[in-house]
């Protein structure tokens, strides 16, 4: 099937077209009903008559942005109608929801008279929160949205001006930085002259660059003074007449191109023609004014950024629009400042120098990305621009006057990231805040890795930990070189082998000689990273260690067994994994030691696993999974579990915990309710206990493979010193986070030494 096929097979299939409209509240009894509607919504109704502005509050207004478009300037396709360009108002939709949780209504306007449209638009304010206009022709798309913007009271926003002048301005601040150049000496040409270049050169502008320094070329050549085919926009960008008519005659000497207009307009030749390290953005979609090979190949000191998301540095307006529109509804703005953009685009260039998350760069088949010439914007998918960019767009709004209410930033932005990653980065978040407070010293196994050292990089960077890296110091530093990591002075590093320690062959052999070892095999052992690391905690030396990407797993997890024991009163070792879903976590277990535990085994499994949750600051609400509900089969298997229960129950008498239950029961609260209302569980289940290993491993495994979620993990519980023995696969992140988890636990070690 070819591409004509596919996107029409995509749009058509199932439910037609990309949106559906759902309910945000119950609707399964008379009394929802009455609620939802007559005679129920009446009250809201009386409210918001008395006080227009309660609408936010009873209505979906507050998180409602309307998608408008006349269908003029649709894509590349032009002037197609309305009807012909619902399905890209559609897919803004999906865009705004995707990215930042905002509701839309796409609205396909049949009307090109600039001022019906107005009265149409306008007329439409109490339903939306903010206006986002599309896909509309120069020269009206800027009297639209003048007249809009001095007669409504929300924000209302042209994406195809301002979206792409925001987020090129964004590219603009870091290109500089790297260029060596000052905004207000940069000189730039510009090919094209309709809104989105128009906007562009207004907002670099406001950004620091001069006026006297910009040219703008449209079809007919350079736009200067002499011409009397100039719009009223076109007049306020006229250069003098300098004999220069040409792109060619335009670029001779000037330090950085724009290209909103069309493919292949600019040469090789003309590239060459630049002052040194030109800055070249040519966004012409889907082909630029010139290829990135082709620039590259004609400038190498070239730095260029396209519309396409197949080279480096895309200028995306998915960037800017869906958390421009974020912040500015959740402080409920009455339009959108100068101030708010030139916010966007500084924490944009601001993000882009932060270390790259290792989800966005496997996202993008990255080796690395670290601000330069591949990489001086952020990318589309990269989650934390929803917490960069909204707080400081409300930030602001509320200094430039135009908020209706005024908030906390720094808690805002925390809500974001718990509601723009998912629960567990909320949760990992505080649990590294925490490890920055007292970093400790941890030592990382098998430490020539890439991955590992990219892990390593960030902690340094963050203050996590104080990382010892076990591993031979001329294989760690090319790898840091190669991957351009500052890490050789910041870090210890220690060869096993080079260098074994008298002092942990001693111990080693103290701690196995009546386990079948000799202290010829202690010596031999030592020389291993992993008996080395985890001797290294033993005496003191490290406060944790990080293990694993390299063995299988039972090799991973076995030194550390051996040599730390476990913990007081702990009755096995545990393995939990963290799930991740879109909106909530859920912890399982154990799914790594205990094959069939008994039920003594099983209720210790259970209370390490919730004291680990509640360690997390989550409220641990533990359901014990089986095939059976209540009791609903006879099985010496359930009688295990009930007996599983009285012992928790006598240990932790105020863990919200219940079973026996299939997994649908323990995490749908609802059905839970109508059939067993008796259940101890007030929420749904967020601490899955299964009766084995083999359904505990399965179970995290299928929802990691089929059910979309991420799996963090595995967390150990029950050894006697902090330790994390990663998976093979396990990702920068994943690594990182582990990290953080040993810091605290390490750090939790420490002061429960002190106290004592």
């Amino acid at each position: 099937m070819g591409r004509k096929e596919d996107a029409l097979d995509y749009h058509s299939r199932g439910r037609k077209g990309k949106l559906e409209v759902v309910p945000t509240k119950p609707l399964v009894s008379q009394l929802d009903l009455s609620l939802a509607y007559s005679p129920g919504v009446a009250e809201p109704c009386l409210e918001i008559a008395r006080d227009p502005d309660r609408s936010w509050e009873y209505t979906a207004r507050a998180n409602l942005v309307a998608v408008i478009s006349n269908g003029t300037a649709v894509l590349g396709l032009g002037d197609i109608g309305p009807a012909a360009g619902k399905p890209v108002m559609e897919g803004k939709a999906c865009l705004f929801k995707k990215f930042a949780d905002i509701d839309v209504f796409d609205l396909e306007i049949a009307e090109k008279n600039v001022d019906k449209f107005c009265d149409i638009v306008a007329a439409l304010e109490p339903t939306f929160g903010g206006i986002n206009l599309e896909d509309i022709a120069a020269p009206a798309c800027f009297e639209i949205e003048e007249k809009l913007r001095q007669r409504m009271r929300i924000p209302v926003f042209h994406d195809d001006q301002h979206g792409t002048a925001i987020i090129s301005g964004a590219g603009l601040i870091n290109a500089a930085v790297l260029a060596n150049k000052k905004l207000d000496a940069i000189k730039l040409v510009v090919s094209g002259a309709g809104a989105a270049a128009i906007a562009c050169v207004e907002f670099f502008c406001s950004l620091g660059m001069k006026p006297e320094n910009v040219i703008l070329v449209d079809s007919k050549g350079v736009v200067h003074r002499g011409r009397t085919d100039l719009t009223r926009q076109k007049q306020r960008w006229a250069v003098p007449e300098d004999g220069r008519r040409t792109l060619a005659d335009a670029m001779r000497g000037t330090d950085m191109f724009m290209g909103l207009s069309i493919a292949n307009v600019v040469t090789p030749d003309m590239l060459r023609t630049m002052a040194d390290r030109p800055i070249i953005f040519a966004l012409a979609n889907p082909d630029p004014e010139i290829s990135y090979p082709d620039a590259i190949m004609a400038r190498p000191d070239a730095l260029v950024a396209t519309g396409r998301s197949d080279f480096p540095n895309q200028v995306n307006n998915v960037l800017g629009f869906p958390y421009i529109f974020r912040g500015a509804l959740d402080c409920r703005a009455t339009g959108v400042s100068e101030a708010m953009k030139l916010a966007a685009a500084h924490a944009l260039a601001d993000l882009t120098r932060e270390p790259v998350p290792d989800s966005v760069i496997m996202a993008y088949g990255s080796k690395s990305l670290k601000m330069g010439p591949d990489y001086f914007i952020p990318k589309p998918f990269d989650p934390r621009v929803l917490w960069w960019v909204a707080p400081a767009v409300a930030k602001a709004a509320m200094e430039s006057g135009v908020a209706r209410i005024t908030f906390d930033v720094n808690e805002y932005r925390e809500r974001l990231v718990a509601k723009g990653s998912n629960a567990a980065y909320s949760i990992m978040r505080t649990i590294t805040k925490e490890a920055q407070r007292d970093p400790r010293r941890i030592v990382f196994t098998h430490a020539a890795s890439p991955r590992l050292l990219r892990a390593v990089q960030q902690i340094v960077d963050a203050g996590i930990a104080r990382p010892v890296l076990l591993g031979r110091p001329h294989e760690i530093e090319k790898i840091c070189t190669e991957m351009s990591l500052d890490l050789m002075s910041r870090v210890e590093i220690i060869d096993p082998r080079a260098a074994p320690s008298q002092r942990y062959i001693e111990r080693l052999y103290q701690l196995r000689q009546r386990k079948g070892l000799t202290e010829d095999a202690a010596r031999a052992l030592i020389t291993k990273s992993d008996y080395y690391a985890a001797i290294m905690v033993d005496r003191g030396d490290a406060d944790g260690m990080v293990t694993g990407l390299r063995l299988n797993y039972p090799e991973t997890v076995r030194p550390p067994l051996e040599i730390f024991g476990l913990s007081p009163g702990a009755k096995v070792a545990v393995g939990m994994y963290m799930l991740v879903m879109q909106n909530s976590v859920v912890f399982v277990g154990d799914t790594v030691f205990n094959i069939f535990p008994d039920a003594e085994t099983l209720a210790d499994i259970t209370v390490q696993m919730a004291d680990a949750v509640q360690g997390f600051g989550v409220t641990p609400r533990v359901a014990m999974i089986s095939y059976s509900n209540f009791g609903s089969v006879r099985h010496p298997d359930v009688t295990r579990i009930h007996r599983t229960l009285e012992l928790v129950r006598d240990r932790r008498p105020e863990l919200e915990i219940d079973g026996e239950m299939q997994p649908e029961i323990a995490l749908d609260p609802v059905r839970r309710q109508q059939v067993y209302g008796f259940s101890r569980l007030t929420h749904a289940a967020n601490t899955l206990v299964f009766g084995g290993l083999a359904s505990g491993n399965a179970a995290y495994q299928i929802a990691r493979a089929i059910g979309g979620c991420s799996a963090v993990g595995p967390i150990l519980l029950g050894l006697s010193r902090p330790v994390a023995a990663m998976q093979n696969d396990a990702t920068v992140e994943e690594i990182v986070n582990m990290t953080s988890h040993v810091v605290l636990k390490a750090q939790q070690l420490h002061r429960s030494k002190v106290r004592a």
